[in-house]
């Protein structure tokens, strides 16, 4: 028997290693307190508990298959949600696919409309699957880092932009598509209408799509505002926005998302589930409908949990910055969603390193196992070029429970001690 026969197949190579398995178990082993992971250690809102409930025991359907792209019930009440956001009639059976979380979505994207030798342009930091992705489908991510305007004083995740010039220079005629990830995850970015102005107009200028992962769309903090690529002139027949229930009701086990789109680029999407998983969960499709049904009846009330969520958030955001400021962290503030990267190198923490794992690993992994503090290593979100723009920085979660962020307070205080 030749090993060789029983390998992974080539389009995994290289593809083994993964930040959340190895940072995940662990703090786990440490008995860390965790701001790594991004999901809530609080339960989710009332509404998607009792719509659980009840829809356990209201139709004996709901424990069986489902429409494959999407539970009908689910669909129209999105169209409803996302009509009047994306300004026009949204078609739920033609222009919506529901997916195994928004991982599924960008995963349909990708296999249906990448092409072996496509180029696909990547804006760093980016969730670190996006590129891995684009492996499996045979094309090329090209890289382009956000850079940090200033290095002195107070930063906000606004405040690292795109050199306009570079991105130009990485369009041709093998761009094939470009993911946009707004707000973004691991720095906190919202785009604004400028930045995503001059993507759009090179999208049309090149032919390319833009697949717009906008996970975080309900998470944004005062003054800024989230601008749907969609809306810019001439980008809905370019733009498949994908969205996450996990993200919008903090229930990040329920793995549901869905992408809007014309119905051409939503088909190439369909053709790669019908002919891969099939299905998302028909309960977990009906209780995420349901719970968009009641929200839908109360969306300007402080009582939609797309309004408390981020009012909710906000201080727990402020409260993460000035406890790790205390500290010798220079935290950037991020604008939307629920992570903060946070600049470690004033700590004056002797790390001993191998000169083969980025620092920032070798960091965490500190902070871990000698504070019990976990935290996520943004290189993970980098390409290997340009790992080296993250390696002074850490990435903090602050969607958690008081009583987490009380005991990560706790660990800085006891450390600001021995400094």
């Amino acid at each position: 028997m030749s090993q060789s026969r029983f390998q992974p197949a080539d389009r995994w190579k290289g593809l083994d290693k993964n930040v959340w398995v190895e940072f995940t178990e662990l703090a786990r082993v440490n008995k860390a307190v965790s701001l790594g992971q991004g999901c809530p250690d609080f339960l989710p809102p009332d509404c998607v508990r009792e719509n659980m409930i009840a829809t356990h025991e209201t139709s004996p359907w709901n424990y069986q298959y489902t429409r494959g792209f999407g539970h009908v019930r689910l669909v129209n009440v999105l169209s409803k949600v996302f009509s009047p956001l994306h300004q026009r009639e949204i078609d739920p059976m033609k222009e919506i696919i529901v997916t195994v979380g928004a991982y599924g979505s960008l995963f349909g994207a990708m296999l249906g409309l990448i092409n072996p030798g496509d180029e696909v342009i990547i804006i760093e930091p980016f969730f670190d699957c996006y590129d891995k992705m684009v492996f499996a489908a045979g094309g090329k991510p090209v890289y382009i880092p956000l850079k940090p305007k200033k290095s002195e004083g107070p930063q906000s995740s606004g405040d690292w932009v795109l050199d306009e010039q570079e991105l130009v220079g990485l369009f041709n005629s093998k761009t094939k598509a470009i993911i946009v990830n707004t707000p973004n995850n691991p720095l906190g970015k919202v785009y604004t209408r400028n930045e995503l102005e001059v993507i759009a107009t090179l999208c049309k200028q090149h032919d390319v799509v833009c697949i717009s992962d906008e996970v975080y769309e309900r998470l944004i903090y005062t003054g800024h505002e989230h601008v749907r690529m969609s809306l810019l002139p001439g980008m809905w027949d370019r733009t498949i926005t994908i969205s996450s229930a996990g993200k919008t009701f903090s229930a990040t086990g329920f793995k549901l998302g869905w992408s809007i789109g014309p119905a051409h680029l939503i088909r190439a999407m369909q053709l790669v589930l019908q002919n891969s998983i099939y299905s998302s969960a028909t309960p977990l499709q009906e209780t995420i409908a349901r719970s968009f049904e009641l929200e839908l009846t109360r969306l300007t009330s402080p009582e939609c949990y797309f309004n408390e969520l981020p009012r909710m958030l906000e201080p727990k955001r402020d409260r993460m910055a000035k406890f790790l400021s205390e500290v010798g962290f220079k935290p950037v503030i991020p604008e939307g969603g629920y992570f903060m990267l946070a600049d470690y190198s004033d700590l004056g923490v002797k790390l001993q390193s191998d000169k083969v794992e980025p620092r920032d690993y070798t960091f965490v992994k500190w902070l871990t196992t000698e504070k019990k503090l976990a935290a996520i290593p943004p290189s993970a979100f980098y390409s290997e070029e340009h790992k080296h723009l993250a390696a002074n920085f850490i990435r903090f979660c602050f969607i958690k429970s008081d009583a987490t962020l009380d005991a990560a307070e706790g660990i800085i205080k006891e450390w600001k001690k021995s400094l």
